[in-house]
Parts: C-alpha cells; structure tokens; sequence
C-alpha cells in the first residue's frame, strides 16, 4: 500500500457511513481472531411505564456471553422503592436465558456504585477525577458480575 497520499481528518461530525466502515473492519479482524465465538451485538432493554410514560428502564447489548449494562435510570419519584433492583433482576435474568456467563457496568461515584455492590457486582476498575467536574465523588468505576 502506497502510504504515501495518506492524510488524516479530524471531525466532530464523522459520517455514519465512516463509522460504519470502521465497526466493520475492526469485527472483521475481530472474527479471524475468535473464531467459533459469536460475537454479534444483540440489543436488551426493559422499560419501566406507567400508562405508556416512560419512568424508568434498563438499556444494553449481550455478545460474546457477557452483558453489557449501558443504561438504567429511575424516575425520582420512584427511587428507593426496588425498582431499580426489580429492572436490572429482568435485564440479567434475560441475557442467562441468551447464555451470558457474566456482565458489566460502568457508573460514576455520584451515580450509584453502591446500588451495584449490593446486588453482587464488584468494582474492577477506576478512573479518578472522572468526571472532573463532579461534586460527590469524581471516580468513574468499571464493574463486573458473573452468573451464579
């Protein structure tokens, strides 16, 4: 390859068609490097509504046998009250029925870290001062659970 006309771009905007075209050649020397594993990204998500509002839910993917929290948020109102508990508790029990083995999380200090802990999730990560300008606890936590 001539290496020679190569120029980088910067953007704040990337095409969707780039974004596309780099997914897939990354999963493409992904894939020749685990072969036998399936890894395609199948959506979850469960929805927590009162007379179609939405106040609450649970959003991620599996792949791989993991599953990957991206999302969850209860309305104010409503937290305190299990639903937090009772959202995660339909979202894992739907990734064992995928044949996931484990999940993971990433959450801020001020978000709920706790609210994991208790539910089994242990903290294998950490990035201080993340984000910067928060007033609680400015960690951002990586946390995984296995299936029991």
């Amino acid at each position: 390859m001539d290496t020679t006309r190569i120029d980088l771009e910067l953007t704040s905007e990337p095409a969707t068609d780039d974004i596309r075209a780099l997914e897939e050649g990354l999963e493409s020397f992904s894939r020749s490097k685990t072969t036998g594993m399936d890894r395609t990204k199948v959506p979850i998500a469960v929805w927590m509504r009162r007379e179609g509002c939405l106040l609450g839910g649970a959003y991620g993917d599996t792949h791989s046998g993991w599953l990957y929290l991206s999302l969850l948020w209860v309305d104010e109102s409503l937290r305190g009250q299990g639903w937090g508990k009772k959202l995660l508790e339909r979202f894992e029990a739907e990734a064992t029925a995928r044949d996931c083995h484990a999940a993971w999380v990433d959450t801020y200090g001020f978000q709920a870290p706790g609210f994991y802990e208790k539910l089994g999730y242990r903290e294998f990560g950490r990035l201080d001062n993340f984000p910067p300008a928060s007033h609680d606890c400015s960690t951002g936590s990586l946390f995984r659970r296995r299936s029991s």
